[in-house]
């Protein structure tokens, strides 16, 4: 079992589930990551025997520190995720999350392109039917337009490596670009690959499905879905593009764009969404900077990121759950009916917030020190902006609007036993991690001997700036200068492609319509005018049809007889 690869285990496992009863399926689905988790443990690093297919060398597996990190946090996210899930009765549901992870596994130890192209596939044909399952026509609408840009980035990935694999010869899964980190040098199918990933990762203008399909998801789909997809790309972003300066500007733009979005929203699963994006851009700028220190804080980033914003997640579907509701303008007061849940939706806020002693601080100080190193003073201006902003709109207005604010009135019941003590082990993690990071740091890539609680200063400027944010909200709110929480709809950039773009192909293919009639008119008048010209001359009352007297032909054939010896002769 120790040889074979990771994640087949859950792959194989996810099948056999509907052999299972279905009120046991639940268990066997928090079975597997468990199973799997074992057997990774007992791993060796290095590449697993490759095999051959169809002329290709594949090497299915490569254990290293990178993808070992990202393969223990997919294995814990899973188990919490299914945990969380234990009172869901849908087959699908079970099968489908757990092909979902058992392939995001497979990809982080995927050690050729063709191998991670087809673990990529199945993510994205998996995840779909966790947005399916809610069941209703906006998540079918959603679902579909989620599927059509996964499978649009699958398409470009398999493009990306067919023309990488006809300039280089090779399949191999390692650095894509040089160590210049010049992207403009890059062949047309590095290019193809990069676009692919960025899909994945939600860069700007590319953003919008993760927007758009996860808050349609099952209350137990939506963390599965903020676990592993957009981590995914981060993995493969930090395996194939590390140092790619493009990269940093992008993710500063990824921090900051979304605080505006999040503000303004009403439907607080949308707000994650917006507070997912924000996150993502400090790990996008981690892997643009390429250092040893920034890939460390990537890759903390990212493991630290998985067990907080499931931790939300699971918060805020447990409220969704009791109440079947998660809009702003319609909650407020259930710390009162659900205290626990509140308080680790507290503690998943103040983690994303990066407050010390939390496991966001001792993540994003990796970062944040590897940009100061770097010198990159507009980057750090940027992300010190994007991080009150977190505190806005992630370590306040959720928790607030959802538990405290107005008492809306809701009475409910805490959240099942089960998704409590889902989130109690990820609160749980959040806090040890914070208090103790050096075992996360232990698992990082490359040697840390970063000390996040040796500089006190550091502590200290982090928790002053957590206080102004904190201020400023309070003050906007007292003032009412704070956006109201109200049912309404936010437009985002996916409004160009999703109306106006069509409504552009509309009138385009309206006009072409007007342009071909009115071709086919003056073809049509064109033809009629030719044919009255031809029946002029050649119809029945035309010139050629005409009876000619017997002794004018006799004169011009004599004419022409005679012209023709004059030019002969001359």
């Amino acid at each position: 079992m120790i040889s074979l690869p990771p994640g087949i285990i859950i792959l194989v496992g996810a099948l056999a589930l509907p052999l299972l009863p279905r009120s046991a399926q639940a268990i066997g689905a928090l079975a597997l990551p468990a199973l799997s988790l074992a057997q990774l443990l007992f791993l060796s690093q290095g590449v697993f025997p490759g095999i051959e297919l169809a002329g290709l060398s594949l090497l299915q597996v490569r254990v290293d520190p990178l993808s070992l990190a990202f393969g223990y946090i997919f294995h814990i996210a899973a188990f919490i995720a299914a945990l969380y899930a234990l009172h869901v009765r849908d087959t699908i549901q079970h099968v489908t999350a757990m092909l979902y992870v058992g392939s995001a596994i497979g990809a982080v130890f995927a050690g050729d392109l063709i191998t991670l192209f087809i673990y990529w596939e199945i993510t994205a044909l998996a995840s779909v039917f966790l947005i399916f399952a809610s069941r209703t026509q906006r998540a079918y609408q959603a679902g579909i337009r989620y599927l059509i840009v996964q499978i649009g980035s699958g398409v470009l990935l398999l493009a990306g490596i067919l023309l990488h694999y006809h300039d280089s010869g090779s399949l191999s899964f390692d650095q894509l670009i040089g160590p210049d980190g010049n992207l403009s040098d890059a062949s047309a199918g590095v290019w193809l690959i990069f676009a692919a990933f960025g899909i994945k990762c939600a860069f700007p203008l590319l953003h919008n499905w993760l927007q758009d399909a996860y808050p349609q998801a099952t209350v137990t789909g939506a963390v599965f879905l903020s676990a592993f997809t957009t981590k995914l790309a981060v993995y493969v972003l930090a395996r194939g593009f590390p140092g790619t300066e493009v990269l940093i500007g992008i993710g500063v733009v990824m921090t900051l764009f979304p605080i505006f979005f999040a503000v303004i929203e009403n439907d607080l699963r949308k707000v994650l969404c917006y507070s997912l994006n924000n996150q993502l851009g400090f790990m996008v700028v981690g892997v643009g900077i390429g250092t040893e220190l920034a890939l460390n804080g990537a890759v903390a980033h990212a493991f630290v990121h998985i067990l907080y914003k499931a931790l939300l997640f699971m918060s805020m579907g447990a409220v969704l759950y009791r109440t079947g509701t998660i809009r702003a303008s319609d909650l407020g007061g259930l710390y009162r009916s659900m205290p626990w849940t509140s308080a680790f939706c507290i503690v998943g806020a103040m983690s994303i917030s990066a407050f010390p002693l939390f496991s966001g601080f001792v993540a994003k100080s990796l970062t944040m020190s590897a940009v100061t190193e770097g010198y990159y003073m507009l980057t750090f201006i940027g992300l010190l902006i994007a991080s009150a902003g977190v505190m806005e709109h992630s370590g306040i207005k959720i928790p607030y609007f959802a538990f405290f604010g107005h008492d809306s009135g809701i009475r409910c019941k805490e959240a099942p036993w089960h998704m409590c003590l889902a989130m109690g082990v990820a609160a749980v993690l959040c806090i040890a991690i914070g208090w103790f990071p050096q075992p996360l740091y232990a698992l990082l890539p490359y040697p840390v001997v970063y000390q996040p609680y040796a500089d006190f200063g550091h502590s200290v400027t982090q928790l002053q700036l957590l206080l102004f944010a904190a201020l400023a909200f309070v003050v906007l709110k007292r003032t009412g200068m704070y956006p109201a929480e109200q049912a309404s709809l936010n437009l985002d950039t996916d409004w160009l492609y999703r109306r106006v773009a069509p409504r552009v192909i509309r009138q385009i293919v309206a006009a072409s319509r007007q342009v071909g009639r009115a071709f086919l008119q003056t073809g049509s008048e064109l033809g009629r005018t030719l044919m009255r010209l031809v029946l002029n001359h050649y119809g029945p009352e035309g010139t050629l049809a005409r009876a000619w007297p017997t002794g004018s032909m006799v004169l011009w054939v004599a004419v022409l007889l005679g012209a023709s010896l004059i030019l002969f002769y001359l």
